[in-house]
């Protein structure tokens, strides 16, 4: 009988060497990330979804592709889809030890917040949840954004108020499960009609449990050989100067003028942009139909003949980087490495107000920025959401719910018996009090 204490003993052993390689978590004070070491925290980031469903299941190609990003200098992964219920640990280790972070999106396809009809609802913050739930517990997991791209024009700025309520729900819910404060935002089209009075709205108001923690931009303005003012970039720092939350570059990357030369991470990372953006999301690693592609994993295929590739780009394999744009965003981020300031010098300054919420006006944005935010499952049609009256709805206005089910607590956390598991817990509580 000899083996299980063997077994126990080993799975010991692996806890405090996998507790021991602590990764920094990242947290946002003020108008910038830092990590818990207390340096600032700046953003080399790649999109990331090589498949429509999740791509953090598969722990060979996430090291493989691991190691390459850490060739190309990235140390960030923005993934658009995933499945709580997946295994991730390989994936988000694989990640982790080469000093790449996750950004994750709570939406998918079925729940994300709709412009055109936006809802807020019991089924939308119950799928958000399960994924806080599986990714909340890596040090890794950097962030979380409630929405990609609601809006696009202000004819259809009422569903921001869905945005916001989303975020203050989330909050809510993650302080009710006492998980770690990981930053809850948004990432935006970068649309002028909707600059800057979207990203205020976001973060304005005197309630903080309704504000944004950061606000990030997708942005392809800046093509070829452009420059900071002939971009609009100069336009964008101007916006977010004296800015409350942290903001940053959610996806950039433009492929009107070939090859990509990657110029504006310079700005962005630079001195003209460095102070009040906190970095960049190029979009995106591999290669497909659309052309953004860094890498390739092989030529393309007949997707009516091989299963090994979507729309004939295989999805799994050696990355074999795309000439010139690979090289090219490398030797922009060799050159790039913005130190910041240290978060024990930042702190006594890091209280900025947050701007005044905007008002509706005629022909433009459509939303009293200062009109309480809908509840779970409440409805406000357009007249409402101008004049800050709502609609009738299933709760009152502006009630965050820290329950996807509405029951006070979320099922779903496993029951761990037996008595080697049991030691585990000890000794890992342990550790963690050393």
């Amino acid at each position: 009988m000899l083996l299980p204490a063997l077994s126990c003993s080993a799975a010991l052993l692996l806890s405090v060497t996998q507790v021991s390689a602590v990764t920094p978590t990242i947290t946002a004070v003020g108008s910038k990330f830092f990590t818990s070491d207390g340096d600032q925290f700046y953003i080399k980031g790649i999109a990331y979804q090589l498949v429509p469903t999740d791509p953090l299941l598969d722990t060979d190609q996430c090291k493989r592709d691991a190691r390459q990003m850490q060739d190309l200098g990235a140390n960030a992964i923005r993934v658009y889809h995933v499945d709580p219920a997946g295994d991730h640990q390989g994936c988000m280790a694989a990640f982790a030890d080469v000093g790449i972070y996750l950004f994750v999106d709570l939406d998918d396809f079925p729940t994300q917040i709709l412009p055109d009809s936006p809802a807020w609802n019991q089924s939308q913050l119950a799928a958000f949840s399960a994924i806080m739930d599986e990714f909340q517990k890596y040090d890794n997991t950097a962030l979380f954004f409630v929405g990609n791209e609601v809006l696009t024009t202000a004819e259809v700025s009422n569903a921001a108020p869905y945005v916001k309520a989303a975020v203050r729900d989330m909050k809510a819910y993650r302080d009710s499960k006492s998980y770690r404060k990981i930053p809850i935002g948004y990432s935006a089209a970068d649309v002028p009609g909707l600059r800057p009075v979207l990203q205020n709205y976001l973060s304005c108001g005197d309630n903080d449990a309704e504000r944004a923690e950061f606000y990030s931009l997708n942005v392809y303005e800046w093509c070829g050989d452009s420059s900071y003012d002939g971009s609009g970039y100069s336009e964008l720092q101007k916006n977010a100067t004296g800015y409350n939350i942290p903001i940053f570059v959610s996806e950039t990357g433009c492929r009107v003028s070939r090859p990509r030369l990657f110029s504006d991470q310079a700005a962005i990372l630079g001195p003209k942009m460095a102070d009040t953006w906190s970095g960049t999301i190029v979009y995106e690693w591999l290669e497909e139909e659309n052309d953004y592609g860094l890498v390739s994993y092989g030529p393309k295929v007949d997707p009516m003949v091989s299963t090994a590739g979507l729309d004939g780009f295989p999805r799994s394999g050696t990355p074999m980087t795309v000439s010139p744009d690979y090289g090219n965003l490398k030797s922009q981020w060799a050159t790039l490495s913005p130190t910041g300031v240290k978060l024990s010098d930042y702190s006594a300054s890091a209280s900025i107000s947050p701007p005044a919420c905007p008002t509706s006006t005629a022909g433009g944005w459509i939303v009293n920025g200062n009109a309480a935010l809908p509840s779970v499952g409440q409805t406000l049609d357009s007249a409402a959401t101008a004049s800050g009256a709502t609609s009738t709805s299933t709760g009152s206005a502006s009630q965050p719910s820290a329950s996807p089910t509405g029951g006070g607590t979320t099922a779903g956390g496993k029951e761990v018996t037996g008595m080697c598991l049991g030691l585990l817990g000890v000794l890992l509580g342990f550790v963690v009090w050393l």
